[in-house]
C-alpha cells in the first residue's frame, strides 16, 4: 500500500514537472515572437545637437482630454481621437484619414524657437507608403484648411516610409526648395519605436531633426516676410490601418545661451534633458545638452556645479522628491560617465515640486516644471 502510494506521488510529480516545463517552453516561445526594440546608448546621438528652447510656449500630451474624445485644443476638417497604444506610454493623438490638423492654441511663433513631439507609426501594410506632412505656415484667417498650398507662405517636411521631403513656398505658389533625403528611420520604427522629431527653426533657417540624425539643416526654408501663424499636419492618403499617432508636442522660443547663464549669471535652467515619465533614466536625446554643459566645464578646469531635478506636482509629494534627487544624480552620472568630467566637481540635489516656475495648473505650467538646474558653486 505505501509504495502504492509513493508511485502515485511520484507520477503526479512527474506530471507537474512536464507540464512547468512545457508552460516554460511556452512562455519563451512568447517572448522570442514579441519584436525587440533596440535601446540606443546616449554616444549614437554624438552628432545630435539640438537643444530646446528656454521658455514653453505649448506643451500637449492631451492628459486633461478624455479617451475617445477630439483634443480640447485642437481643430481639423476630419476627425481624430485621444487613444492609448499598448506597449506605449501615455495618451496619444489618433488623426484619422483624409482630414487637416493643428493646435489652436499654438498660433503666435517668435522669430527662433524649437520644435519638439513623439510618434508612432502604425504600419500594416508595407506595401503602402503613408505620408505625414508637418506644415510651418503664414496663415491668412478664415482661410480653407483644405488649400494645397495654404497661407501666403510656408515650408513642408513630410515624414515617408522610405524617404522625408523639404519643400517650400510664398506667394501660393512653389519655392525653390525641393528636396527629398532617403531614409530607413520609419520604416525600421515601424509599430515597435517612437519616433522623435525635433524642429528648430531661426528666422528663415530650419532644420529636422529624426530621432538622433540631423535630416535637413536648410538656411532659407522660410520664406523671408511671411511671419509664422500656424503648424499644421495631414493624413491626406492615410488609411485606418496604416496611421501616425502623436504625443509630447512642446513649442519654445528661444536658444538658450548655456554659457552666458551658468558662467555669468551662475545658474542654467534647462529643458534639454530628457527623462520618460517616472524615470530616472537620461535619454540618450539629451546628449545635445549635456555636450554643452561638459564642453563648459572642460574650459572651466575651477568651475564647480550643482545639478537640481524638479518636477511637477501630479503624483505624491514624498515620491517626487526622491524621484528629482535621483534625476539629479543621473545626469551627474552620465556628464561623470560619458563626458570624463570629475566626480569632485559636481552635486546633486532634488526639489521634486517645492519650487515651482510656473502654476501647476496647465500643461505649459507642468512642462516648466519639469526642468533640470544647474548652479555655479
Amino acid at each position: 500500500m505505501k509504495t502504492k502510494s509513493i508511485l502515485l506521488f511520484l507520477g503526479a510529480l512527474l506530471v507537474l514537472s512536464f507540464n512547468i516545463t512545457l508552460f516554460a517552453q511556452e512562455e519563451e516561445t512568447e517572448q522570442e515572437l514579441k519584436p525587440e526594440v533596440k535601446q540606443q546608448g546616449i554616444k549614437a546621438y554624438s552628432k545630435y545637437d539640438f537643444t530646446p528652447g528656454e521658455q514653453v510656449m505649448f506643451f500637449e500630451n492631451f492628459e486633461s482630454d478624455a479617451i475617445g474624445d477630439f483634443p480640447a485644443r485642437w481643430n481639423t476638417n476630419g476627425s481624430g481621437e485621444v487613444v492609448t497604444l499598448e506597449g506605449f506610454e501615455g495618451k496619444w493623438f489618433k488623426m484619422a484619414p483624409e482630414g487637416i490638423f493643428f493646435p489652436e492654441a499654438l498660433n503666435q511663433f517668435p522669430e527662433n524657437f524649437t520644435l519638439e513631439f513623439d510618434l508612432v507609426f502604425q504600419r500594416a501594410d508595407e506595401s503602402t507608403d503613408c505620408d505625414f506632412p508637418i506644415e510651418i505656415i503664414s496663415w491668412i484667417d478664415g482661410e480653407d484648411m483644405n488649400a494645397l498650398v495654404p497661407g501666403n507662405g510656408g515650408g513642408a517636411f513630410t515624414l515617408k516610409s522610405s524617404e522625408i521631403t523639404a519643400f517650400n513656398w510664398a506667394n501660393q505658389e512653389y519655392g525653390e526648395i525641393n528636396s527629398s533625403q532617403s531614409t530607413d528611420i520609419i520604416t525600421q520604427s515601424a509599430n515597435s519605436a517612437v519616433i522623435k522629431i525635433s524642429i528648430w527653426v531661426q528666422k528663415q533657417r530650419a532644420r529636422l531633426y529624426v530621432n538622433e540624425k540631423k535630416v535637413y539643416d536648410i538656411p532659407k526654408f522660410l520664406p523671408a516676410g511671411f511671419p509664422i501663424g500656424r503648424i499644421r499636419f495631414s493624413t491626406y492618403g492615410h488609411t485606418e490601418e496604416n496611421v501616425y499617432y502623436l504625443t509630447n508636442m512642446r513649442m519654445a522660443s528661444g536658444k538658450p545661451d548655456i554659457r552666458s547663464k551658468l558662467l555669468t549669471e551662475g545658474k542654467l535652467v534647462t529643458y534639454g534633458i530628457y527623462f520618460d515619465s517616472g524615470s530616472d533614466k537620461v535619454k540618450p536625446e539629451s546628449y545635445g545638452t549635456l555636450k554643452m554643459i561638459a564642453d563648459i566645464l572642460v574650459s572651466e578646469p575651477s568651475l564647480s556645479v550643482k545639478i537640481i531635478g524638479h518636477t511637477d506636482s501630479d503624483g505624491d509629494d514624498a515620491k517626487n522628491l526622491n524621484l528629482s534627487k535621483r534625476r539629479g544624480a543621473s545626469v551627474k552620472k552620465s556628464l561623470t560617465a560619458d563626458f570624463g568630467i570629475a566626480d569632485s566637481r559636481i552635486e546633486t540635489d532634488g526639489k521634486g515640486e517645492s519650487e515651482p516656475v510656473a502654476p501647476n495648473t496647465t500643461s505649459e505650467g507642468k512642462a516648466s516644471n519639469r526642468r533640470v538646474e544647474i548652479i555655479k558653486l
